[in-house]
């Protein structure tokens, strides 16, 4: 395949309406989870982007029969499945790979996979995947390869160890299999881990305290087939509400699931950004004041991401290219991982003050004007968040790489571009 660049031509206000993709971090999960029942599945409201193509290619490598009925809806009938050993390749391309643990240790015994990939921001730990599956009673080796095996789940209390989103993922797959009840203490209660949640429940599994870091799981139940929509990706509407802010544009994003907004809706008042609420849309006004909000008696203030239901760390990279545009002093903190703010070098070189004062935390001096360069696409996120910089940017950027942001973001060219953003995507060295 031909690597791809966007040209970018900065400067453009947008206007319009927008409807966020589904969640991308729910319908990996979800995708896996369809192998713990033997009945068909429907799912909705899919996001058809790399990642997710990528997860449906290993679902089908296990026997189980995937396939996209309509642009965005996939049917999954996994009548027999076999989980000796996923591709390495293809494992190594997602982390979402790790997510095919429970469910194929639930109806195999027995799986082997090799390490999961996914964007290079830091050490991402697997050990809570561990614990919580050798607890419900499986054991692993971890060589070159990963496999797991049981001689048959069995509930138990579980605390994890950190709230890991795909660490709680797997334990809540593994306890719907397991004979019994399991408590899962200290679990992520993401979005995206209540939209799996209902969707196990509507598998015919019982799930008590959705949306709280303490869930009971009554496991061992059979489950049968279900219809399920996935909810909107309340990460892309970060995107889009700094995006609108950036480029000074009024936009609407509509069914943008407002329930789960409020530590975004925060965050970005923080820096001076106000939206509206209209039943479920979400609307960017223009005429925003854009300045940084200081703590009480003037003091410099800090955004920083922690678990749900606080500041999510995928919209940090977002905030940090909102904040250049900002009038004040902000010192951004990305508490999880160490290496994903390393992208502020390509801002400082579009003319962003930025200071990088660990690999943690960020002090940010606006407004700054952003000048068009040629930058690269580090991982999703902060993809996104440079065709965001490019966009308020002065002149033309061509950003490399961006088979990074497609793994999270659909066609994201085309519904921008309907917006009236210029974004020209060319094959790499013939613009």
């Amino acid at each position: 395949m031909s690597a791809v660049q966007f040209i970018v031509e900065g400067g453009h206000r947008l206007s319009g309406t927008i409807r966020p993709s589904g969640n991308k971090n729910a319908a990996l999960p979800i995708v896996a989870a369809a192998l713990l029942t033997d009945q068909p599945v429907t799912l909705e409201n899919v996001p058809r982007i790399r990642d997710l193509e990528t997860l449906v290619d290993l679902v089908r490598t296990t026997g189980a029969r995937a396939d996209w009925t309509a642009r965005n809806t996939l049917h999954i009938h996994a009548k027999t499945v076999n989980a000796s050993s996923l591709d390495a390749a293809m494992c190594a391309r997602i982390r979402a790979s790790i997510l095919l643990a429970a469910p194929l240790l639930a109806r195999c015994g027995h799986v082997e996979l090799s390490p999961p990939g996914g964007d290079v921001i830091g050490r991402r730990r697997l050990d809570t995947h561990f614990l919580a599956l050798e607890r419900l009673g499986a054991t692993h080796e971890f060589d070159d390869r990963i496999a797991f095996t049981t001689k048959g789940l069995v509930g138990a209390d579980v605390f994890l160890d950190e709230p890991s989103v795909t660490g709680t993922e797997n334990a809540l797959m593994a306890a719907v299999a397991a004979k019994g009840e399991t408590i899962l203490r200290n679990a992520a209660c993401e979005p995206h881990v209540q939209d799996l949640c209902h969707f196990l429940v509507a598998l015919g599994a019982k799930i008590d305290g959705i949306g709280t870091n303490l869930i009971r799981v009554q496991g061992g139940k059979t489950l049968g087939g279900a219809t399920h929509e996935i909810g909107p990706d309340h990460i892309e509407v970060g995107s889009f509400v700094g995006l609108a802010a950036v480029t000074r544009s009024a936009l609407r994003i509509e069914r943008a699931g407002v329930e789960h907004l409020r530590s975004v809706r925060m965050g970005f008042e923080r820096l001076g950004i106000v939206t509206k609420i209209e039943g479920d849309d979400l609307i960017v006004p223009t005429g925003q004041s854009m300045e940084i909000q200081s703590d009480l008696g003037g003091h410099v203030p800090k955004l920083e991401d922690q678990p749900w239901p606080a500041f999510p760390a995928d919209v940090m990279s977002i905030a940090i290219v909102t904040a250049t545009q900002c009038s004040g002093l902000i010192l951004m903190h990305e508490k999880m991982f160490e290496s994903r703010l390393f992208f502020v070098d390509k801002l400082v070189g579009m003319g962003a003050r930025i200071v990088l004062c660990d690999p943690h935390r960020a002090l940010v001096a606006g407004p700054s004007e952003l000048h068009g360069a040629t930058v690269e696409s580090p991982d999703i996120r902060a993809g996104m968040a440079m065709l965001i910089a490019a966009l308020c940017a002065k002149g033309t950027s061509t950003i490399n790489n961006v088979g990074q942001i497609e793994r999270g973001y659909e066609r994201i060219d085309e519904r921008l571009g309907a917006l009236g953003a210029k974004i020209r995507r060319v094959e790499a060295g013939k613009a």
